[in-house]
């Protein structure tokens, strides 16, 4: 798997991943709450970040991360492509090239909180609502 760089090109079908991703994995996350992400991911998140994917054989996004300031943002994976390690190399790229140290991780995410103590990740501390004031709990992790 080879790691990509991502162009403001890149970001719609990004979204179209981290939608994706986020309605397989975020069950307690409303219709409205995915709504008003959008725009503020497409348009604020992604632009103050650093990003890479990893494609498919026909250049189709799989998933992305995104690192600021040694912390990883946001890791997406594509629902049809869990589960084939590319969460695992997009971690371990984040770790090695972009000096990624901490993660934050909804605690109402058991997959992701998993995925992330397998990596080496622990819990240093929690918070009972996200960066947007929201009632999910969050986990602040830190190899």
């Amino acid at each position: 798997m080879i790691v990509e760089n991502v162009l403001p090109e890149n970001y719609a079908e990004m979204l179209n991943v981290w939608e994706n991703s986020v309605r397989a994995t975020h069950d307690f996350i409303t219709e409205e709450d995915i709504e008003s992400f959008k725009p503020i991911i497409i348009e604020q998140a992604f632009p103050a970040v650093t990003l890479r994917c990893i494609k498919d054989d026909g250049d189709s996004i799989l998933g992305f991360v995104g690192v600021h300031d040694s912390k990883v943002e946001m890791l997406f994976i594509s629902n049809a492509a869990r589960g084939k390690g590319i969460g695992k190399v997009l971690l371990r790229y984040a770790i090695e090239q972009l000096g990624a140290t901490k993660v934050d991780v909804n605690e109402q995410n058991p997959l992701a909180v998993g995925f992330y103590k397998h990596m080496g990740f622990t819990v240093v501390s929690r918070s009972p609502l996200d960066d947007m004031g929201k009632p999910f709990p969050i986990l602040h992790m830190t190899l």
